[in-house]
């Protein structure tokens, strides 16, 4: 018979693995290998008849989407003789330990824990989760099975609550601080607040009514997965392509892992010295005008109005050029008469020059939104002009273009609104407005789209 080992690789992973801490925390970055060390956790007591584990994600497409925990799941307990049933996400070894998938969405899901005793509590990604769901979780966190109950997590940096409690294990400068990598703390709560020390006796001795909690944090990276990178060396190019903000927080220091405490702020979205200023274009391409449309009677109406926004913006041979930029305050009656004399202009003009043109514009949400771009669609007759439904967060719908800016891919045409749009890009996300963000993610978003349809037809033939 074929033996199977199973073990963590040496380093973090296997600190980790072997820590006797009540709570646990492991990652802080992309690739360390966070997943693989969740599902491993249960399989020291898959013998033991009692014993039951449930390990979360914050939603359920998380545990079931290709390539997820229950993907990889399937990979290793089969090898432990476990039988799954997958329509409950519950596992079920020889013993009768079971490991069961759950996803916890919303905090009112909570109320399906209670009376619940479970000896492992698992969070993969718990920076996804609510501080209000760690805590309550933890206190149906207890076990009648022979094994000290304990709670593992994995996660990646993100401000917020998870930052605040193991700022211990953070340096100043947001990354890990590897002396105190692995080491165990002790906390109660008193007061509605948390009271660490660095031995369980010192909080005794302060509070002898009260039971401290052990807990640590061991940092991993994408280097520390030497497994990974042997298998998927084109993994860490993907991590290294990410724009600033994200690269930084899943990626960060090679050895010390993803920054903590960095967040989108001005010059860390776009950054104005991501842009080339050239004197002139290629021929070719294809050409879009975005627009943002902001004059309805209730935005003027408001002490700071938004702006109507466009961007003109070229694609040719794989670089991006933007051509004009506009950004005005006016009435609905005007941007009528401004958004048609601009386009006919512009379609007038790549026509000659043998380029491509669309017109783009974010639709609105709701009835309203299709009737008015329906409106101006019949209007700009004998114009590829449309409107786009808007979705997403807009920092989101940003991160394509700053990718592609930060690795000096999108150039400026010299003109009088160069500085003004660059201080605008350069100011996001802190700057009272973001409209001519959002019209240079659209019109990034369309030429894509647009360039991707052509390359497509030209495979079929």
């Amino acid at each position: 018979m074929e033996t199977v080992e199973i073990k963590p690789q040496l380093g973090p992973q296997e600190i980790f693995l072997s820590s006797p801490a009540d709570v646990a925390i492991f990652g802080g970055s992309a690739g360390g290998g966070k997943t693989w060390s969740m599902l491993i956790e249960p399989l020291r007591h898959y013998k033991n008849p009692e014993f039951g584990a449930v390990i979360f994600r914050r939603t359920y497409p998380e545990i079931v989407n290709e390539g997820g925990m229950w993907d990889e799941s399937e990979k290793i307990y089969p090898l432990m003789g476990a039988r799954a049933l997958k329509g409950d996400l519950y596992w079920r070894f020889n013993s009768g330990a079971r490991v069961t998938f759950a996803h916890l969405q919303y905090e009112k899901d909570l109320e399906s824990y209670q009376g619940s005793q479970i000896p492992l509590i698992c969070f993969d990604q718990l920076e996804h989760f609510s501080e209000k769901m760690f805590f309550y979780l933890l206190s149906r966190n207890r076990s009648m099975c022979g094994i000290r109950p304990y709670t593992r997590a994995t996660c990646n940096p993100e401000p917020g609550w998870l930052a605040d409690f193991l700022s211990w294990w953070i340096a100043e400068d947001g990354y890990a601080d590897l002396e105190r990598s692995g080491k165990i703390r002790w906390f109660v709560r008193v007061n509605e607040e948390l009271q660490w020390a660095n031995t369980q006796a010192e909080l005794m001795a302060l509070y002898p009514d009260l039971q401290p909690i052990s807990v640590t944090f061991v940092p991993s990276t994408v280097h520390d997965n030497k497994i990974l990178l042997e298998k998927d060396p084109g993994y860490l190019a993907k991590l290294q392509a990410l724009p600033l903000v994200d690269r930084e927080r899943l990626l960060g220091d090679p050895k010390r892992g993803g920054n903590w405490k960095i967040k989108p702020s001005a010059g860390k979205v776009f950054n104005r010295s991501w842009f080339k200023v050239v004197e002139a274009i290629p021929a070719g391409g294809i050409v879009a005008r975005y627009w943002d449309f902001a004059a309805t009677e209730k935005e003027l109406n408001k002490d700071d109005p938004d702006y109507t926004a466009s961007d003109l913006m070229l694609i040719v041979n794989g670089s991006y050029y933007i051509l004009d930029t506009t950004a005005e305050r006016i009435s609905p009656a005007e941007l009528d008469r401004t958004y048609e004399n601009i386009t006919r202009q512009d379609q007038t003009r790549f026509k000659e020059e043998g380029r491509q043109y669309l017109s783009r514009w974010e639709q609105e949400p709701g009835s309203a939104g299709k009737r008015e771009s329906y409106r101006i669609t019949k209007q700009m007759a004998g114009i590829d002009a449309r409107g786009i439904p808007s979705a997403g967060d807009k920092l989101v719908r940003a991160k394509p273009l700053a990718a592609q800016a930060e690795v000096g891919n999108v150039y400026l045409l010299a003109g009088p609104w160069n500085e003004r749009w660059l201080n605008h890009m350069h100011g996001q996300p802190d700057l009272p407005h973001d409209d001519e963000m959002d019209a240079a993610s659209g019109a990034f978003g369309s030429l894509t789209h647009q360039a991707g349809r052509i390359k497509a037809k030209s495979y079929q033939g």
